[in-house]
């Protein structure tokens, strides 16, 4: 399992690269400009601590009582983040507890709402253009069609499923089913005693 400070340097670098470099986004980065976010995530040891600057984003792994925002949360949570519209519900479903200043979460929220992942974007430097535009295409169609299959395998098992729950006797059905099979058990047993008697005759 990787540390948390290569968890924390991963981050850093994959935020910076998305969040701070989009020309989009630069009047919400403007308004994080010296917030402190703290990300408590239920599956880590260790908190994750967000501090906006004006050139970047710097992650930590270490408690500071200086945060503007505290945010806890399950890592299974985190991805629905993305869609800044998700926050309210989550936030009265308890998904997400908030302690401190809510706008900081939510200009974050919007910030990964408002960011723009294109991966030929970052392989392009080292490929070319051409190429990274492929490999990104490919990786999106396979992509697609993993998902595509999974869903397709899922109805199959699915109606497969319900027609073999259509087969299979309901109760009534196998109450008579048993009291057939030991009527007829017992009119076995009872010819079984008469062919006896009629062999000692």
């Amino acid at each position: 399992m990787p540390t948390m400070p290569m968890i924390t340097a991963l981050l850093e670098q994959g935020l910076n690269r998305t969040l701070w470099q989009d020309r989009g986004a630069k009047s919400t980065r403007q308004r994080l400009k010296g917030k402190i976010l703290t990300l408590n995530i239920r599956e880590l040891r260790q908190p994750l601590v967000l501090y906006f600057s004006d050139q970047q984003i710097d992650v930590l792994n270490m408690e500071t009582p200086d945060s503007d925002c505290t945010v806890t949360l399950s890592i299974t949570v985190l991805p629905q983040l993305q869609d800044r519209k998700n926050l309210t519900s989550l936030i009265k479903s308890s998904q997400v507890e908030v302690d401190g200043d809510l706008q900081v979460i939510q200009l974050f929220s919007t910030l990964i709402d408002l960011a723009e992942f294109d991966p030929a974007e970052y392989l392009a430097p080292w490929v070319g253009d051409l190429f990274s535009q492929s490999v990104t295409q490919t990786g999106k169609n396979i992509a697609n069609f993993v998902q595509r299959t999974f869903l397709r395998r899922q109805s199959q098992v699915s109606d497969t499923l319900i027609e073999e729950w259509r087969v299979v006797p309901g109760a009534l059905e196998q109450a008579w089913f048993c009291e057939e099979a030991q009527a007829v058990a017992r009119q076995c047993q009872a010819l079984d005693d008469r062919l006896s008697k009629l062999e000692t005759l």
